[in-house]
């Protein structure tokens, strides 16, 4: 059971793991678009949120997904990015899309964080 405080303490938590990925990820090149993109519920679909929308060098347009975890007992952090999530984050970036005519190259990567550690999984799921 989770104690007072703690929505607010896992929310200071997935926060500071976004800026450890942004951070990362633009080392690496990339450039930020969107943070926390939500999507509203449609029908018969759930809602979405993307943490990081980003461009690549070479133009391809990155969903990604940031996991943290204390340590990777359970599967970990990467482990944590379910189908059901994965249709989550599809059915967002689909949204995100039809602001583009013409949508460029795009990908779904995730940054788990393990224990302090990051891992950065570019193309992680495809569509």
């Amino acid at each position: 059971m989770w104690g007072p405080g703690s929505k607010t303490q896992r929310a200071e938590t997935g926060s500071a793991a976004e800026d450890a990925a942004l951070a990362h990820l633009r080392q690496a090149g990339l450039t930020l678009l969107e943070r926390n993109y939500r999507v509203a519920a449609g029908p018969s679909r759930h809602a979405g949120e993307v943490d990081l929308i980003m461009r690549d060098r070479d133009g391809t347009l990155v969903f990604v997904e940031v996991r943290a975890r204390a340590s990777r007992s359970h599967g970990g952090a990467a482990a944590s990015v379910t189908a059901t999530k994965q249709r989550k984050l599809i059915y967002a970036a689909q949204h995100y899309l039809l602001r583009h005519a013409s949508p460029p190259p795009c990908r779904f990567d995730v940054v788990a964080i393990d224990g302090g550690e990051l891992q950065w999984l570019p193309a992680a799921f495809h569509l």
